[in-house]
């Protein structure tokens, strides 16, 4: 009674028993069980081990079951199969059934040379019904029925015979398979490339190693001392980066045994298997292709071959002899470069003003050192022509300074590159605000007139009247505009007002007193 878990790996009945529930004692550890083919963790249905889907493959030919014997005489081996009957029989049997008056009319078919052995099989039965043959299939419950199952538990569910719906859910496991197949020639892509890697890993290693012994072997005791130093770092490095390609090829490795179980299973049921077992075994097939083709992974290595030797880095002290010559495993990753400054993204029109460049590796760590190539440029936005040189110091320890004096106001765009590429934060915008501000208001006494005199009372630009200044003494409201007061906070006096000058005396003194 072979079963079917949703790895697709195929257990009998005995096996099935001996599986034990994972983690702690409890309902949710008995819901799954760790398959002993490929150690994955699956999960049963709701009803246990007797609900996974039965593995009809593995009964059929070639499924490992022994050689039926005949079901009339159970002398010989089965030779045939009467498609009306559903028994096996002899060559013996088989004659003496086509010679009967009563089955002369059967159809036999041979076992060996029927080319669509799904139609050799034996019936499948109803299990809520073991006498009626399964032979419809309900849409709405996604599982083979047979008719009394219609009438009964399945009366207005849309069904149909399953020759009829073999051809549409065949077309989707089809589907299925040949995304999985992609992604099994994928793999083994990626192996081949990880293969190649720790090939060059080792080839780098060796070459760096030779570098090493040259360049030490001129020295004494110490200098021998240092060299078999940078030896074992560069052999930690090598057993670093060779360890993560391991793990990462043990990883694919498994996800390809993975997919290679899905393909061959599904492959094998879509070539091998009956309509309706393909119909009985599609869900879970369906769910594992499903869930193996969402599985990401890593298209390339995970490490690469970058390892550097510098014979004139300072290594410090040996034997009290100071030695040069150090492996270099950092490298400069762009992306992880990051800016800063107060005025990142803002400066004034005419004044000096920048912000600093710190340098990171590929693990986000810190250079410490410079000589990095570092491109920064900074374009109006709106006038093309209108450039910012900006001058870029390197303080040798990983940083840069980049400062910059824009001539002209407006929005730029600034672009920091290290070795071609963008830096974090890169590019981004850059306010460049004028020295002085440009006053854009309107003369505008009459603002204050209109609100009879207010404190409170602003201008069109946004100003206010300074010292309580209560009007022009025009002795009406609301005209357009006086030069009297300006925003920006000069008063004048003239005789320019749309209202015309002041009549009081009193008021041209307090005009002539406010703009002294």
């Amino acid at each position: 009674s072979p079963r079917l878990l949703p790895c697709l790996h195929s257990l009998c009945a005995p096996c099935l028993r001996r599986l034990g529930p994972l983690g702690e004692a409890g309902p949710a550890a008995a819901r799954s069980v760790l398959c002993p083919l490929c150690d994955a963790e699956v999960e049963l249905p709701p009803g246990g081990l007797a609900q996974l889907t039965p593995d009809y493959l593995a009964l059929g030919p070639g499924g490992g079951k022994a050689a039926a014997g005949c079901d009339l005489c159970a002398d010989g081996a089965a030779a045939g199969r009467c498609r009306t009957c559903g028994a096996d029989l002899c060559l013996f049997c088989c004659q003496a059934h086509r010679r009967q008056k009563k089955t002369a009319s059967h159809a036999v078919t041979e076992l060996e040379n029927t080319k669509d052995s799904s139609q050799a099989r034996k019936p499948l039965f109803c299990p809520s019904h073991p006498t009626e043959e399964l032979r419809l299939f309900c849409e709405q419950c996604d599982q083979p029925v047979c008719r009394d199952c219609v009438v009964d538990g399945h009366r207005h569910h849309p069904c149909d015979f399953t020759s009829n719906v073999i051809h549409r859910h065949g077309d989707a496991l089809r589907e299925l398979l040949n995304c999985t197949q992609q992604h099994v020639g994928a793999l083994e892509g990626v192996l081949s490339r990880i293969d190649d890697m720790g090939s060059a890993v080792r080839s780098r290693a060796e070459a760096v190693a030779t570098e090493i012994c040259l360049f030490t072997s001129g020295y004494m005791k110490a200098i021998e001392e240092h060299r078999d130093l940078l030896l074992k770092q560069l052999e930690d490095l090598k057993m670093q980066k060779e360890n993560l390609l391991r793990l990462q090829k043990a990883q694919l490795q498994q996800l390809l045994l993975d997919m290679r179980t899905g393909v061959e299973f599904t492959e094998r049921l879509l070539t091998s298997g009956s309509d309706l077992e393909i119909l009985i075994t599609k869900g879970v097939v369906a769910s594992r292709l499903a869930k193996l083709n969402s599985v990401a992974y890593n298209t390339h290595p995970s490490v690469d071959d970058r390892i550097q030797f510098s014979p004139r880095e300072r290594a410090g002290q040996c034997c009290g002899y100071e030695v040069f010559g150090a492996i270099l495993n950092k490298v400069i990753d762009p992306t992880r470069c990051t800016l800063h400054g107060e005025d990142l993204h803002s400066a004034r029109q005419n004044q000096l003003t920048g912000f600093t460049l710190l340098c990171n590796d590929t693990m986000g760590e810190r250079m410490g050192r410079g000589g990095e190539a570092v491109q920064v440029t900074i374009t109006h936005k709106d006038k093309r022509d209108c450039a910012v040189k900006p001058t870029v110091c390197d303080n040798g320890d990983g940083t840069y300074h980049i400062s910059y004096s824009p001539e002209e106001p407006g929005l730029y765009a600034v672009c920091v590159c290290v070795k071609g590429q963008h830096v974090q934060g890169s590019p981004f915008a850059l306010m460049v605000k004028n020295k002085f501000r440009e006053h854009r208001g309107v003369f505008h006494c009459c603002t204050f007139c209109s609100s009879g005199g207010q404190k409170a009372a602003r201008c069109a630009c946004g100003g206010t009247m300074p010292g309580g200044y209560q009007g022009c003494g025009h002795g009406h409201k609301g005209h357009p505009g006086c030069p009297h007061w300006s925003c920006c906070g000069q008063v004048k006096e003239s005789s320019e007002c749309l209202g015309g000058p002041p009549s009081d005396p009193s008021q041209r003194s307090l005009l002539r007193t406010v703009a002294v």
